[in-house]
């Protein structure tokens, strides 16, 4: 669910043509120069930045993957469909643009309230913080205008929306958090090391050697 919503929330930014997310602009950018389609240019930089993750010793989750995969799939099928329409008053692009950003918050509570491991972009800007020891505002600040800034080079939408969508995603995901009872502080994410060790109970016989 939570997928498919991130699928639906990222494509009514892009047709509400006022400018995407920092990461929907590199995302679109690549796609004016390779012949790959938003799905799969999604899935390409996930993955190249769960290897990234990995290099600073932030292992993936099943929903790690499953977000680099999924979310892709479903952008390009729901594209293919070419069902979203985009209005023709600025204001019903508005609605449009804020109504993607407020389903994008709901999807990060899906997807992350079964604790399965964070996406590729989350990861490497937790990684990053533990690494650097810095604030999370300046980590994942860095990281956005790093990919605003090579998106917009590439020819990535860039306009009023994203700003919009860059002030307000937050408040977007603490509402759906807050809403849905989703605990932040408390609960650990199974990342595919923790999977393993309960799948074939070694973590248990750890806990008895150690007894």
């Amino acid at each position: 669910m939570g997928f498919i919503l991130y699928a639906i929330g990222i494509l009514l930014m892009r047709d509400a043509g006022l400018g995407m997310s920092p990461w929907g602009v590199f995302h679109v950018g690549v796609t004016n120069h390779t012949p790959l389609t938003l799905g799969q240019v999604t899935q390409f930089v996930g993955l190249i930045i769960l290897i990234l993750s990995l290099s600073i010793k932030v292992i993936p989750g099943v929903g790690s993957i499953g977000n680099m995969i999924f979310i892709g799939v479903f952008i390009d099928i729901i594209d293919s469909l070419n069902i979203i329409s985009t209005p023709n008053t600025i204001i019903g692009r508005v609605i449009m643009l804020a109504f993607g950003v407020f389903i994008s918050g709901w999807a990060t509570y899906f997807y992350l309230k079964v604790r399965l491991g964070a996406g590729p972009r989350d990861g490497l800007m937790e990684g990053l913080v533990k690494l650097t020891n810095k604030p999370v505002w300046l980590i994942r600040g860095v990281i956005e205008l790093t990919a605003l800034t090579i998106g917009y080079l590439l020819g990535g939408p860039v306009g009023i929306g994203t700003l919009i969508a860059a002030t307000t995603i937050g408040f977007s995901v603490e509402f759906a958090f807050r809403v849905g009872r989703y605990d932040t502080e408390n609960g650990v994410h199974t990342d595919l090391v923790l999977l393993y060790k309960s799948l074939t109970g070694a973590s248990l016989r750890e806990e008895v050697c150690n007894k």
